[in-house]
């Protein structure tokens, strides 16, 4: 059975660093997947070995079977609960030690949190069984999407998919969801890899891409909602690097400087985010200046949460051109994510023709940004199943006028 899985990337919609210091933040699922293909080896394949595929690098990656054993002596071929254990140190050095054979271009050396992730996870749910996993991704790395979650919540869905933990409509055409349940099990397994790759990870990208929708989270505490409106936005790719941790650590020194008005800052923003879940929450409607009204106050609160985010001292000056570009055309942006590069959220209205949007991306383009189109708060991970048949399997067995 060939298991294809694919998980959604995430906006921020609203309260990025306030989060931190006590206000209301929202995420949101974006259309734009991680896909990832899982293959395990018959007998006519004649492969006996783990194969990783990320076809975006150009890069495969290949472990014998006997080699994997070797570093995991005491693992089992199925893990022993549905629950994920955390990678212990023994088993991270037997990480470290497969992967740093691997010759990992040093431009493309990122990869390799995301490699140990893979091997982890792999080893964990099924052992030593020799596979071939392929990833393809719509979501550029490091740029506050939430790729990293989206890699591990589709990898996680497709490898519980061929465990009896998960009970799957054989049957069904098509992607499929998760139930409940289960769906939580994958979302563990997937926070147990982000762990790999980030150390201290909020537990909300792999949540966001699991579950789908929007969720609201504030203190440590998340609510899973479901959003009436449909929004579609434009997702700008400054493509400039950032260090969150240092962004992070700026925005709380200069609330030590100015506790009084950062105070009132953090608390304009967990408004700001309330107002936004109310609206995003509000029955859906047919009505054009209904659905107007409605983009045009989540247009308003986007920009306050922008002006806002400057004064936290997050923003950059290829966040600034991409606002002064899109404000020509009378269009709303914010930063999403950490700031400081990164990307921008420019929200594009029912009413706006395709002909100004396409102005709008040839103009950012220009500046040597990458551009997508979203659709946000869909669906979390799914996954599409097709059965293969092994003729060698059925040597000997098949006779004429069978």
């Amino acid at each position: 059975m060939e298991v294809k899985a694919r998980a959604p990337g995430k906006i921020i919609l609203s309260g990025e660093h306030a989060v931190v210091h006590g206000s209301t933040a929202v995420a949101a699922s974006i259309n734009l997947y991680t896909y990832v293909t899982l293959r395990f080896s018959t007998p006519s394949d004649d492969q006996d070995s783990l194969k990783l595929v990320l076809k975006d690098e150009g890069l495969e990656f290949s472990w014998p079977t006997n080699r994997i054993k070797q570093e995991f002596p005491e693992s089992s071929a199925e893990p022993q609960s549905p629950a994920p254990p955390s990678c212990s140190v023994e088993s991270a050095k037997s990480i470290a030690s497969l992967v740093e054979g691997l010759n990992i271009p040093e431009a493309k050396i990122a990869i390799a949190s995301g490699v140990s992730a893979f091997l982890w996870l792999y080893t964990s749910i099924h052992g030593f069984k020799p596979a071939t996993v392929s990833f393809t991704s719509e979501l550029p790395m490091g740029s506050g999407l939430g790729s990293s979650a989206s890699f591990c919540v589709a990898l996680a869905a497709a490898l519980l998919a061929c465990t009896d933990f998960v009970s799957l409509d054989l049957k069904q055409q098509g992607w499929q969801s998760f139930q409940e349940k289960q769906l939580d099990l994958v979302n563990k397994w997937a926070f147990e890899g982000e762990k790999i790759i980030h150390g201290k990870p909020s537990g909300i990208d792999n949540s966001v891409s699991a579950y789908g929708n929007i969720i609201s989270f504030k203190s440590g505490s998340m609510t899973h909602m479901k959003a009436n409106t449909l929004l579609k936005m434009l997702i700008t790719n400054t493509k400039v690097g950032r260090n969150t941790k240092a962004l992070v650590a700026g925005v709380s020194e200069r609330m030590l400087r100015h506790p009084d008005a950062m105070a009132f800052v953090f608390s304009a923003v967990d408004s700001i985010s309330q107002e936004l879940t109310l609206i995003l929450q509000s029955p859906a409607s047919d009505d054009v200046l209904s659905v107007t009204e409605k983009e045009e106050k989540i247009g308003e609160l986007m920009e306050m949460n922008q002006g806002l985010l400057q004064s936290m001292g997050v923003s950059h000056v290829t966040i600034e051109t991409v606002l002064r570009t899109t404000l020509k055309y009378k269009l709303a942006s914010k930063l999403t994510g950490a700031g400081g590069g990164g990307c921008v959220l420019t929200l594009l209205p029912t009413l706006l023709s395709g002909f100004v949007v396409e102005k709008v991306v040839a103009e950012l383009e220009s500046c040597g940004f990458q551009c997508f189109t979203a659709e946000i708060g869909g669906k979390g991970v799914e996954l599409t199943l097709r059965c293969h048949l092994d003729l060698s399997l059925l040597s000997g067995r098949i006779t004429v006028g069978d």
